[in-house]
């Protein structure tokens, strides 16, 4: 694997146009990660999940070399019907389109920058990985006291010319006091067995909204990683939403800094797995301030040989007083060979907080069942309405009504 990194790496870095300082910068995230290699069950992080060995069982042989010069049409029938929307749209890794038609053009910047000199103080190979490979890094300001009209749906595509590629791709945004931005990622792939690795930056000033919607719900073959890295300052509020169900291999990382008092995170999530996926959510949550608030909460349905894990940290430091902390997991197992694994964590370092984590998995209770069949429902009705009612708590938590209706109807769950 070492000689294949640096025989792509030194092809790239004579095709590509960077500059010498460019390339001597990501030569060094390259030899961090070929000291480090891929993440594995050693790694506590990785406990769960070990990207190793997925990736050797699902692909085998990775190719870390692509052609960026060459554009893809972009297929306007995935983009989404019904909702008026912003768009980006990346075809394997490389950037196509950029649309803010429905937008005030002086209140957003767009910036096609490669400088990593800001990147995640994080030991995470993959985040080396990222960061030695990507072509081009966009940054996107959102302007002081400007809410954007339409929703950002970001498309993430595949299609055929690849194969057994690793990619990379990175998106940077920066919202400025009293700013507003819901983004949402959409996976369409058609290209299967490869190797996904995606970096997101989120800098929110001072009263910022994010809502950040992650939807894998198409079946494929590929192997994903999403890093997604937070720093709130005062006030600011964040939201994420992540559907997990697609991929045959995801996991979602949020490492989430809430730095200014009265900032707060709300993470939810949704594993609906079968037929051997393998998903996992980690989430850190660091309270680094006076009052800051934090919810998690995630729920699986797990079929047949699917496995999911959820590990939430929640972390207080001693200036962090008055914290407010929620995590908790509940998985459904829909049959003996699914297996679900939780790892909550408490860390707190200050006396006057509120803080709680549980986690619970189990089988769907018969005796609901029963009566539900009592009441004229077959046993496949039964199942499904109570497991559309476990799974329509968590969405209900979407607080943009045109996303939640649009989620509600990708998962087909009913009120």
């Amino acid at each position: 694997m070492k000689e294949q990194v640096q025989t792509d790496f030194d092809k790239i870095a004579k095709t590509s146009g960077f500059s010498e300082r460019e390339i001597k910068l990501k030569k060094d995230y390259l030899n961090k990660f070929i000291e480090n290699g891929f993440p594995n069950r050693k790694h506590e992080n990785w406990k769960f999940s070990d990207i190793s060995q997925i990736i050797q069982k699902n692909i085998g042989e990775l190719s870390f070399y692509n052609d960026y010069s060459s554009t893809n049409k972009v297929d306007t029938s995935v983009f989404v019907d019904g909702l008026e929307h912003n768009k980006i749209v990346f075809i394997n890794g490389r950037i196509e389109k950029i649309d803010f038609d429905y937008e005030d053009k002086d209140k957003i910047e767009i910036n096609d920058d490669s400088n990593l000199d800001n990147t995640v103080d994080n030991d995470n190979s993959l985040i080396d990985l990222n960061n030695a490979f990507t072509n081009k890094c966009y940054k996107i300001l959102i302007k002081k006291d400007y809410f954007l009209k339409k929703p950002l749906i970001v498309y993430h595509t595949t299609n055929k010319k690849i194969k057994s590629k690793n990619v990379n791709l990175r998106l940077e945004f920066q919202l400025e006091q009293n700013s507003s931005l819901r983004l949402i990622d959409l996976f369409n792939d058609i290209a299967e067995k490869n190797f996904i690795n995606i970096f997101y930056n989120f800098d929110l000033k001072k009263d910022a909204i994010l809502k950040n919607y992650k939807i894998d719900k198409i079946q494929n073959k590929n192997i994903k990683y999403s890093f997604n890295n937070i720093e709130q300052d005062a006030n600011s509020v964040s939201e994420t939403f992540i559907l997990s169900s697609g991929s045959n291999f995801l996991k979602n990382e949020i490492n989430c800094n809430l730095k200014g008092k009265y900032s707060s995170a709300f993470v939810n999530g949704i594993f609906s797995l079968k037929n051997e996926q393998h998903h996992e959510i980690r989430t850190i949550i660091n309270h680094l301030a006076e009052n800051t608030k934090s919810y998690q909460l995630i729920k699986s349905v797990l079929g047949k040989d699917s496995k999911a894990a959820y590990q939430g940290k929640i972390f207080v430091n001693s200036e962090a007083q008055k914290t407010d902390g929620y995590q908790l997991s509940k998985a459904i197992l829909l049959d003996e060979s699914s297996e679900f694994n939780a790892k909550p964590e408490l860390e707190i370092y200050a006396d006057d907080v509120k803080c709680s984590h549980g986690s619970a998995s189990g089988s769907l209770d018969e005796s609901s069942i029963f009566y539900l069949m009592s009441r004229g429902l077959s046993y496949q009705q039964s199942k499904e309405l109570l497991i559309n009612g476990f799974l329509l708590d968590v969405v209900e938590k979407i607080t943009d009504s045109e996303v939640k209706n649009l989620i509600k109807n990708m998962i087909g769950l009913k009120e």
